[in-house]
């Protein structure tokens, strides 16, 4: 049976046809070893590449494939990793937007904005000037972990604008977590509600914050670690 209702289907496809401009690619990681929801991740995201000729999945094992999960530095799964598909002609072109657990509820619109910024080359990005100049001219590398729940409705914000952030600069990883589906990270960042953004496991952020707030963050995070 779909994930997808028909009439989500055709929403979602008429949303690629007029944003999606160039191939998109979704490495999906899966697991047969205690994984929650691998066969749905698997299957959500081939559901989505049924709707436009321009969206690819490529699927690997965690265990089995070692080396090609290693090369996209994966260590649990469920996660899908979108990138631009350069089809053979050309590499394919990491940005560092990380989906680890499956992106449902309210999170399936995190996962179609990072199809369509990158499938866009990030045309529809709202990205502050300030922002953008500090992204583009960092020097040491930011790991971003957004921490969510399906049934949060604040935390695709959250997400959003951390994938965002990893298009804009090739020195920042931004990760989307499913709390429930990973406790141990939970419980190692003190996660007890969501959204909880963890930079460089020094700075944290709880909530849903402006973007004024969140580059501060970022800023914080520079100074905080080690070059």
């Amino acid at each position: 049976m779909p994930l997808l209702s028909p009439d989500d289907a055709r929403a979602v496809q008429q949303q690629f046809q007029e944003k999606i401009t160039r191939p998109v690619k979704m490495i999906v990681v899966t697991s047969e070893r205690d994984c929650m929801y691998c066969r749905e991740v698997k299957m959500l995201a081939e559901e989505l590449a049924d709707l436009s000729p321009l969206i690819s999945v490529e699927a690997y094992d965690l265990e089995k494939d070692k080396a090609i999960v290693d090369l996209y530095g994966i260590d649990k799964a469920p996660a899908i990793v979108v990138v631009a598909d350069g089809r053979g002609e050309e590499p394919d072109t990491d940005y560092g937007i990380r989906f680890y657990g499956i992106p449902s509820g309210y999170e399936f619109m995190s996962l179609l904005d990072a199809l369509n910024t990158v499938g866009s080359n990030g045309a529809d990005m709202q990205i502050m000037p300030e922002t953008r100049e500090f992204l583009e001219n960092l020097d040491q590398d930011l790991h971003i972990q957004v921490f969510i729940t399906p049934t949060c409705p604040y935390c695709p914000r959250a997400v959003m604008m951390a994938h965002h952030f990893a298009f804009i600069s090739p020195r920042v990883k931004a990760d989307m977590v499913e709390a429930m589906e990973f406790p141990e990270l939970s419980n190692r960042y003190n996660v007890y509600g969501v959204p909880r953004t963890v930079i460089n496991e020094v700075v944290h952020q709880e909530g849903a914050v402006p973007e004024p707030m969140m580059l501060q963050k970022l800023k914080e995070a520079v100074a905080a670690t080690p070059v």
